[in-house]
């Protein structure tokens, strides 16, 4: 049998997830099975998201609500999306340049 290829996740997934847990009340290991992850795993993202909390709040700094966390998510990816739209409009814009340049009677 192979061996499992090894997942990897997001910051912003194991930020999700550990919220789950903190901001919902419910246990590490129904979010867990929810997520078909080991309660382990989330158990050390629950902690390392405390740990962050507690030290935002210590320094005197608000965290994100889930709200603005959604949108801050929400906005990356519309970033990333644009990001590849831009590469591709500027590719097609060489392309065309280059076209018109070729073109007979063009100069």
């Amino acid at each position: 049998m192979p061996p499992r290829k090894r997942r990897s996740f997001t910051a912003e997934y194991k930020v999700e997830a550990a919220h789950r847990v903190i901001d919902t009340g419910r246990t590490i290991a129904e979010v867990a099975r929810e997520l078909g992850i080991n309660d382990g795993l989330l158990s050390n993202w629950v902690k390392d998201e405390r740990r962050r909390l507690d030290a935002a709040q210590a320094a005197g700094e608000t965290p994100l609500q889930a709200a603005e966390r959604a949108e801050l998510l929400a906005l990356r990816k519309r970033v990333a999306e644009q990001d590849k739209d831009i590469a591709f409009l500027k590719k097609a814009s060489a392309y065309f340049a280059a076209m018109g340049q070729n073109r007979p009677g063009s100069s």
